[in-house]
């Protein structure tokens, strides 16, 4: 990622100047100096972080009280932005003492490592917990820490409507925060909103590219064209961004040049600038945040499904904006994408019609398709209750009992079931959170989840923060503990389950073992 600050050699007297055009468009040399921190790399950077200046001391290192060095204070004049959440403990049924005795850092380490790409009960739950209103860690001290931890996992697993929502709920307007939402805006269409709220906020200091970018969104391009001319005279715009904001500024100047040289690392400034210029970038290479901009009118139909198949997939979309998508028109090609518009399109037609005899092969095939980019779950939370009643061929109907188990319904759907072998008898009684009283599958998995249920209890790890009340991070230890058994050690299935039955989990303990029968995930 370039830098800014230090892009290039700056001349005596450019230097001497440089305070006074920096107070022009509202930037402090200082300011443009310091590295912003972030737990993601691929942030833009839209604002400069504040210099931090240390107090004054006369004896530094040396402490002038008895307490011990590291004390955890939180101010008690106002609420921590760490303690913002989206869903109170009533709807999470989660502890308002999630975090209990954890410390700040253990914690958002933790949140760091979390694995994504996992089973979607799992995703669901590691939302949840990002989302969830939650007593602050006691070292918290209001700075927000916790708070970016958790707005940088959902940007992770391209959750940006949650992610806005959450910051908007800490009401946070430091600099690191404003990043987020400013690359948020980029990816979603809505940058003339930050860009208003960058101008109107004194105390956050723009980066060139971020000001000339604003500038020229304005419709202000001869100020945009100063902007850049004063970063260049300063050099605080590198080789790379330099090419850039030129050619975004004036196309024509290089209409007989080649393509330009992409940075190693994309930036949504850089992936908006770049599509300005007529270089719009593929998103499927880039961090799942990026399919949000091929959701907008702009992008094509293919780009639009793709993008919503990948959210989708981490659970960042909700099921029917990808069924508009799916429905919106018939497709003009065949293979990859195509095909799951076909098979998903006959299988809805079919329902509609209530034509049991074409919605059994169509079923078959839907799956099938649908399982070639892992949305089974999305396709059973789109036909929950559609293929109930339907007189179904056998082996459509055993699929259609699978379907339903993976949909909200998997309790309802266990109850009307008369198990038609051993295999859905277990699948029943898993459902109704008893696997006891069926026989467990032979297949290693299959026991691991009847351990779970039954005689296994949570690792030693687990126990050690639970008996220390950091439930937050045992939760969280679950998730890496389920995910870590389904590429073998199913040792970690059986804790990881116990754990969250531990916790009061049950109905997401039960929908993990579901799908961690259903779904080929494993190895």
């Amino acid at each position: 990622m370039p830098n800014d600050a230090t892009a290039g050699p700056i001349r005596a007297g450019a230097r001497r100047g440089a305070a006074a055009v920096c107070a022009l468009i509202g930037l402090s040399a200082g300011a443009a100096a310091q590295e912003p921190l972030s737990a993601i790399d691929w942030l833009s950077r839209s604002v400069a972080a504040p210099v931090k200046v240390a107090p004054p001391s006369d004896e530094p290192g040396i402490t002038k009280g008895a307490l011990p060095a590291e004390v955890a204070v939180t101010p008690l004049d106002g609420p921590s932005p760490d303690a913002a959440g989206l869903l109170p403990p009533a709807v999470t049924g989660l502890p308002h003492a999630l975090w209990g005795m954890g410390r700040t850092t253990d914690i958002a380490n933790r949140i760091a490592i979390a694995p994504t790409g996992t089973l979607p009960a799992l995703q669901s739950l590691l939302t949840t917990i990002l989302l969830a209103e939650a007593q602050p860690p006691a070292d918290s001290e209001g700075k927000g820490r916790l708070l970016l931890a958790r707005v940088d996992k959902l940007l992770a697993i391209g959750a940006l409507e949650a992610a806005t929502s959450l910051i908007d709920a800490a009401s946070d307007n430091g600099a690191e925060i404003f990043r987020r939402k400013f690359d948020i805006a980029l990816l979603t269409g809505e940058e003339d909103t930050s860009c208003a709220e960058l101008q109107k906020s004194p105390d956050l200091a723009p980066t060139f590219p971020a000001r000339i970018f604003c500038l020229a969104r304005s419709g202000d391009w001869n100020a945009a064209a100063l902007t850049l001319r004063t970063a260049q005279a300063l050099g605080y715009v590198d080789d790379a961004q330099d090419a850039l904001l030129s050619r975004f500024l004036d196309p024509d100047l290089y209409e007989d040049e080649g393509p330009l040289t992409h940075p190693a690392r994309v930036t949504p400034l850089d992936w908006r600038l770049l599509e300005a210029v007529g270089e719009t970038l593929p998103t499927q290479s880039l961090p799942i945040a990026f399919a949000h901009a091929e959701l907008r009118e702009t992008a094509g139909w293919k780009a639009q499904i793709e993008a919503a198949e990948r959210l989708s997939r981490s659970g960042a979309l909700e099921p029917n904006l990808l069924l508009g998508l799916y429905t919106a028109r018939k497709a003009a090609a065949s293979g990859g994408v195509w095909d799951r518009v076909r098979a998903f399109q006959a299988l809805d037609e079919a329902l509609t019609a209530g034509d049991a005899a074409a919605a059994g092969p169509a079923l078959l095939l839907a799956y099938e398709r649908m399982s070639e980019v892992e949305l089974e779950v999305t396709l059973a939370r789109l036909l929950a209750g559609r293929l109930e009643g339907l007189a179904l061929p056998p082996e459509a109907d055993a699929l259609a009992f699978r379907v339903g188990l993976l949909s909200p319904d998997a309790e309802a759907v266990a109850r009307a079931r008369k198990p038609r072998d051993a295999a859905e008898g277990f699948l029943v009684a898993l459902a109704a959170g008893d696997p006891a009283r069926a026989a467990a599958p032979m297949d290693l998995m299959g026991r691991a989840v009847a351990a779970g249920f039954g005689t296994a209890g949570p690792s030693e790890t687990a126990k050690d923060y639970l008996d220390q009340d950091r439930p937050g991070e045992a939760l969280l230890l679950a998730l890496e503990e389920v995910t870590r058994g389904m590429d073998g050690d199913t040792t970690g299935v059986a804790q990881g389950l116990a754990l969250l039955r531990t916790l009061g989990l049950e109905k997401v303990a039960r929908r993990t073992a579901l799908e961690l029968m259903l779904l080929e995930r494993r190895g």
